[in-house]
């Protein structure tokens, strides 16, 4: 059974840094389609970014140039750095997995994923 676990979140201010991770341990699929999103009470699920083991790299626009996805496959670890964070990056952040590749960010923003964690809650003050 694969169990994503978010941690890292945290309060910081404008302009500011954080890092997020996600192990997955069990999870050991070649074809993957791995990424963060993010969600506020009452809005839509945001897709952040996603990493896909053929179309590689998808960020959102609002991120582009602050965010960076990254992976450590043989510790089976999802990161998130985020730079220049800005208080309309505050929200929940998850952590999804699809077993299958392609199209992945569209199906992170569709909902469309086999695993996803609990979430960790990042709030940016001004």
């Amino acid at each position: 059974q694969v169990q994503p676990v978010e941690s890292g979140g945290g309060s910081v201010q404008a302009g500011g840094s954080l890092r997020l991770s996600c192990a997955a341990s069990g999870y050991t699929y070649s074809n993957f389609c791995m990424g963060w999103f993010r969600q506020v009470p009452g809005k839509e699920r945001e897709g952040v970014a996603t990493i896909d083991s053929i179309t590689g790299k998808e960020y959102a626009d609002s991120v582009k140039g602050r965010f960076t996805i990254s992976q450590d496959y043989a510790e089976n670890t999802l990161y998130l750095q985020m730079n220049n964070v800005k208080p309309e990056d505050t929200a929940m952040y998850y952590c999804a997995i699809r077993r299958s590749a392609g199209n992945c960010f569209a199906s992170i923003v569709a909902g469309s994923f086999d695993y996803w964690g609990q979430g960790t809650q990042v709030t940016v003050s001004s």
